[in-house]
């Protein structure tokens, strides 16, 4: 069960990865409070937000094998709010269909699906035998 856990977590950062690369792109290009093509009107709590995602997606990664239980609650807190939130934006614009909300809907089935059988998995580390072990 630990090595399952341990490739759903390097899945989770795989993907993690590529949204962070997206992010830090969008920034460079555009810059970190950019409205994602969606207009000047876009609210700044949005732009914020998205932005945000080029720190808090790393962040998860870290997490992911630092503090596994942090690293797939924080990964499943960002997935949730970002397809929430992405999912006005969608539907004011019709994007249903759109690849990168497609993708955001995928990872977030991943995350939903896969993300209790990594939890579980962290059981059977090392750390936990020990302490079975010695109490």
């Amino acid at each position: 069960m630990f090595r399952l856990s341990l490739c759903i977590r390097l899945l989770f950062t795989l993907c993690l990865l590529a949204a962070t690369f997206n992010h830090l792109h969008a920034a460079f290009a555009h810059g970190l409070l950019w409205d994602y093509g969606y207009g000047s009107d876009t609210p700044l709590a949005s732009r914020a937000f998205w932005g945000s995602l080029t720190l808090f997606d790393p962040l998860a990664v870290l997490l992911l094998w630092l503090r596994p239980r942090w690293g797939l609650a924080l990964t499943l807190a960002i997935i949730v709010l970002d397809v929430l939130h992405n999912s006005v934006y969608v539907a004011a614009h019709d994007q249903w269909l759109a690849s990168f909300y497609l993708s955001q809907v995928g990872f977030l089935v991943l995350v939903l699906l896969l993300a209790p059988l990594a939890w579980r998995g962290l059981a059977d580390t090392w750390q936990a035998r020990f302490w079975r072990l010695h109490h």
